[in-house]
């Protein structure tokens, strides 16, 4: 299922995606690096197909066959390493900013409020 429009075929029997109006915009933050893979990407298939091609193309067309690929081992690594890398940046901004193992961390169960009072930790 292509969720940006329906597949339709080509004179020359490729398969084309028409573009629907059902759109959705999306903030996607990506390192500088990925970035500017894409671009190299872009600008290859510029010149391959000797049509314009955007970053916003290229970046919708790895989504999809991406999408497509859902259960693929290095898909699914790509995955993990992104959630965990979320994990221990998420988990470090909860503790100030401290690793865990640093001194500092609060073992006693006793976690300072943004104002400077203390709270209990609360159980799960």
């Amino acid at each position: 299922m292509i969720s940006a429009g329906r597949p339709v075929r080509s004179p020359l029997g490729q398969q084309e995606v028409m573009m629907l109006e059902n759109r959705t915009k999306v903030l996607l933050i990506l390192s500088q690096d990925v970035l500017d893979q894409a671009r190299v990407v872009a600008g290859k298939a510029t010149i391959m197909l000797k049509l314009p091609v955007s970053l916003q193309i290229v970046l919708r067309a790895l989504v999809e066959e991406g999408l497509k690929r859902d259960d693929h081992p290095a898909l699914l690594a790509n995955i993990e390493g992104q959630a965990k890398a979320v994990r221990r940046t998420r988990s470090m901004a909860r503790q100030g900013g401290r690793a865990e193992g640093e001194p500092g961390d609060r073992h006693s169960g006793i976690w300072q409020r943004p104002n400077g009072r203390e709270q209990p930790k609360r159980r799960k």
